[in-house]
């Protein structure tokens, strides 16, 4: 199963609506930056750890909430930054999974990249991230008008049965 490590605030000041929503509230554009990787981990099935920079907040200790099956998100620790955290964990894995980093950082691009992982831009993975938004639109639509149209049959179906119990006297 492929895993994904996303810079967190790389991705909020990057993301048009992230950056948006940040100004006037970082724990909005972070719930909407969960709520969003939450449905594409789902939908392609794949492991996202999110990792969030407290190096800056004085005796912070590392914080992992697990938020369901596919995706995790890390607050580091005092004095650690979310590019130090990922590639001490990518280095731990190493060529044997299936790796993929998330930043636009070009130092930690080339730095995960020579220890096996894929990388990708904050704006590339946004440009996937919205197409994969946009499929799941498509099926729940689509799964509502088959459900209508069940529902439809069904009554259909229900009409028929009232109907020919009333021609036959019942």
């Amino acid at each position: 199963m492929k895993t994904i490590f996303v810079d967190g605030y790389n991705v909020v000041n990057s993301w048009p609506d992230l950056k948006q929503k940040k100004d006037f509230s970082f724990e909005a554009a972070r719930q909407s930056l969960i709520d969003k990787l939450h449905n594409y981990g789902v939908f392609n099935e794949c492991n996202i750890i999110l990792v969030f920079d407290a190096h800056k907040v004085h005796g912070s200790i590392e914080k992992k909430e697990e938020i369901n099956k596919n995706i995790s998100v890390v607050f580091t620790k005092d004095g650690e930054t979310a590019d130090s955290y990922i590639e001490k964990k990518v280095n731990a894995l190493g060529r044997k999974h299936e790796i993929v980093v998330v930043t636009s950082d070009n130092l930690e691009q080339q730095t995960v990249f020579q220890r096996g992982a894929v990388r990708m831009s904050s704006l590339e993975f946004y440009n996937e991230v919205t197409k994969i938004e946009k499929k799941i639109k498509v099926k729940t639509d689509i799964n509502k008008s088959s459900n209508k149209n069940s529902i439809a049959d069904n009554i259909d179906d229900g009409i028929v049965e009232i109907l020919e119990a009333l021609r036959r006297g019942k």
